[in-house]
């Protein structure tokens, strides 16, 4: 499965559009009944069982994701750290199956650290970012004896100076002034970022390592760049490469040459295949760096995103004549606030009549009260009609992640796929919940 998606499944089943789907979890299809069936799992009936929204995974697809990334070191003869970006998808279930299949993690907040180490990753392979780390989360992060703290600011390093009793291996993270074609939200490696040190300004990547190599609380091991995220480019990846390299000393051991790998949103994505990505990533420090520096990787949205989808209820179909049909939905921007965040486009689909030619356009819209909570526009959908299924894909990535409680809607439960058991490993939150802080 994992050559499946090295080849971006260009020639999969035949001619069938689900199967052969970017956009959908590896291993979809139309059942005998029409419908969409998930890891085995006939989408209409998990929502019959479990309600809707709901946010449902195929197992196989994360697994077989995170063996394609290891896989593709293993072909160059590089032991590479792949780190699961959990910013992505941070639920304990996800850790576990990535701690499972060999990965490590990167984290960003305590609360993160504190589901990584309850998911049983070894705190040697967890690595903590943020651009304006507490003494708690330093503290925290020493105490776990994790791999690397990655220093982002002058005062962070003053901070970690002062808090920690011994030693710590640490990485600086390095803006190389590289600016990728993406949404700007999304973009990291540009100079003027709130992220890391300025490689082209000598009073800031350079006096950070200066400094913190005089350090002796501080060890420093290597760097990182992070220069953005959906990247359907790889020669920005050369071009960060090439800037920390400038920067680099004998001290330098490891390499963190960050994520950003795009994924299908809609059919008309085509994402470079993870293969040619880590292709790119270790020609480039090889040819930097040379043979004994270790290189680490953070495939965030990539692996997860097109491994979820994301269903709904409809619960109104309303024409408005000679100007647009709005479908409506029993969820939108609480849980999946991207389009509303980045003007980010999918895909919907009726999961009850999977296979069924499209003969509507139609705005999917979600059921909060802002005018701007429309989850597709232009989507093109098979006879949509109240009460069906409405699916969209691709939203294993950030779903979850940025899901909320506005207008007292409760988060969608995360459900599990494989073989056609499905299990759900995060439940839907309940009314009591939403008073269960109240004090």
């Amino acid at each position: 499965m994992a050559e499946q998606v090295q080849d971006s499944r260009s020639q999969v089943v035949g001619d069938d559009p689900i199967a052969n789907s970017l956009v959908l979890p590896i291993g979809s299809r139309v059942n005998e009944r029409g419908r969409l069936e998930v890891g085995g799992c006939d989408v209409v009936e998990l929502v019959e069982e479990h309600g809707t929204p709901a946010y449902i995974y195929a197992e196989d697809d994360l697994r077989s994701r995170a063996r394609a990334y290891r896989e593709a070191f293993e072909r160059r003869g590089v032991d590479g750290e792949v780190l699961f970006a959990s910013k992505a998808f941070p639920a304990t279930a996800a850790y576990k199956l990535f701690a499972e299949e060999g990965l490590s993690v990167d984290v960003a907040s305590g609360g993160e650290l504190h589901m990584a180490l309850a998911a049983g990753f070894d705190p040697a392979r967890i690595h903590m970012h943020g651009n304006n780390k507490t003494d708690e989360e330093i503290l925290m992060a020493s105490r776990a004896g994790i791999g690397h703290l990655i220093l982002d600011s002058f005062d962070e390093i003053e901070r970690a100076e002062r808090l920690l009793d011994g030693p710590m291996k640490v990485l600086i993270r390095v803006t190389p002034g590289v600016k990728p074609s993406t949404h700007d939200f999304i973009t990291t490696g540009q100079l003027d970022s709130k992220f890391g040190f300025g490689a082209g300004d000598a009073s800031s990547a350079a006096a950070a390592i200066e400094r913190v190599l005089a350090c002796d609380k501080l060890e420093l091991v290597g760097l990182h760049a992070h220069i953005g995220s959906q990247i359907f480019e790889l020669e920005p990846y050369r071009l960060a490469i090439g800037a920390l390299g400038e920067l680099a000393g004998d001290w330098c051991k490891v390499v963190d040459v960050g994520g950003g790998l795009g994924v299908a949103y809609t059919e008309d994505d085509r994402p470079p295949a993870i293969d040619d990505y880590i292709g790119t990533k270790v020609a480039g420090v090889r040819e930097v760096f040379g043979d004994e520096v270790g290189i680490l990787v953070e495939p965030g949205r990539s692996l997860v995103a097109n491994a979820g989808l994301t269903a709904y209820r409809v619960g109104t179909v309303k024409e408005i004549p000679g100007i647009r049909t709005y479908v409506a939905v029993d969820g939108g921007m609480s849980d999946n606030l991207r389009p509303m965040l980045y003007g980010s486009r999918y895909e919907a689909l009726i999961a009850d009549r999977a296979a069924a030619e499209p003969d509507s356009t139609v705005t999917v819209a979600g059921m909060h009260c802002e005018s701007g909570d429309v989850l597709v526009r232009d989507a093109r959908l098979a006879g949509p009609a109240v009460g069906d299924v409405l699916v969209t894909p691709a939203t294993g990535a950030y779903g979850h992640a940025m899901a909320s409680n506005y207008n007292g809607v409760t988060r969608p439960p995360v459900i599990f796929c494989r073989a056609g058991a499905a299990r759900v490993v995060v439940r839907r939150e309940t009314y009591d919940d939403l008073t269960a802080r109240d004090v």
